[in-house]
């Protein structure tokens, strides 16, 4: 295995989720996360996630210091099996494909 192979941050599906029926609008999310992921929304008056790829992957920080609970992260074994598919994925795409091989020269 390539030991350089990555999967664009893009592709991983690890960010904060915000249930809006829970949160209590304290802005504990925004001041404690220092990757600068969430954001205030002025006219609703409520946390957003603004930038989910600033999210350090496997980091759910934020949820465990919401009071409320009002904030989730994908289940465990579910990310898991999606980040294998995605490296199984970048592992078939950085191997040489067949139909780049050239044909022997001077051949009709």
């Amino acid at each position: 295995m390539n030991a350089k192979l990555k999967v664009p941050r893009e592709k991983i599906p690890w960010f904060p989720t915000i249930n809006y029926d829970a949160c209590i609008h304290d802005r504990e999310c925004i001041e404690f996360c220092k990757n600068d992921v969430f954001d205030w929304d002025e006219a609703l008056g409520v946390p957003i996630v603004a930038r989910p790829n600033n999210c350090v992957v496997g980091c759910d920080a934020c949820a465990k210091i919401c009071p409320s609970e009002a904030i989730s992260f994908p289940p465990l074994e579910e990310f898991k099996a999606t980040l294998r598919k995605l490296i199984a994925e970048a592992q078939q795409q950085a191997q040489p494909s067949r139909s780049t091989e050239t044909a022997p020269a001077g051949g009709h």
